[in-house]
């Protein structure tokens, strides 16, 4: 196998695909299942660049959910809000974009890194639930003050495992690297 393949993002859509498909499922996980990684999976696809493969990805988060809902998942999410999921997750991928040019990983570039990860995934909460508030049409006389008190409870779970995804996927990323250059090293030998 050829680690440095895998670090120049040719095998990340695979990757990436899987993460989504096992984790979608369940928002925030429990017991016996991973909370979702759809935004840390966004972030990751901006390494990869192709804009194709952000509309795969949004067709299959898509799909995902009809499967989901279809199967007894509740669609009360599924509102005209659901459209300002596109902006939700382009904000991850043009963030993930953004952060592959500190492609060096030492500690400088990773906290850049996570703090951009941190910073995209909090813009994301705010459009998600911003649009939820305003054009789901769930929430009629609510002030937007309860509101938001109502789901800032979401807010440490939802960028907390993005976050979570996010330094398992660096962290993996820097282990490849670190065994490329010791594979290096040694055929020079």
């Amino acid at each position: 196998m050829n680690i440095k393949r895998w670090i120049q993002a040719e095998y990340l859509p695979i990757l990436l695909i899987a993460l989504m498909v096992l984790t979608r499922f369940h928002h925030f996980g429990d017991f016996l299942h991973l909370p979702d990684a759809s935004l840390a999976v966004f972030f990751f696809a901006g390494f990869y660049r192709k804009k194709a493969f952000l509309g795969f990805l949004l067709g299959l988060a898509a799909l995902i959910d009809y499967v989901s809902i279809e199967n007894g998942t509740s669609g009360w999410c599924v509102t005209p809000a659901y459209a300002f999921l596109i902006p939700t997750y382009a904000t991850m991928w043009i963030a993930g974009r953004y952060s592959a040019m500190f492609k060096t990983l030492q500690l400088v570039d990773l906290v850049k890194a996570v703090g951009l990860l941190i910073l995209s995934a909090s813009f994301a909460f705010v459009i998600s639930n911003a649009s939820f508030y305003l054009f789901s049409g769930k929430f009629g006389s609510l002030a937007v003050f309860d509101y938001i008190t109502s789901v800032s409870q979401y807010y440490v779970p939802f960028v907390g495992s993005t976050l979570v995804y996010g330094i398992v996927g660096f962290g993996a990323v820097k282990l490849l690297k670190t065994i490329t250059a010791f594979i290096s090293q040694h055929k020079a030998i």
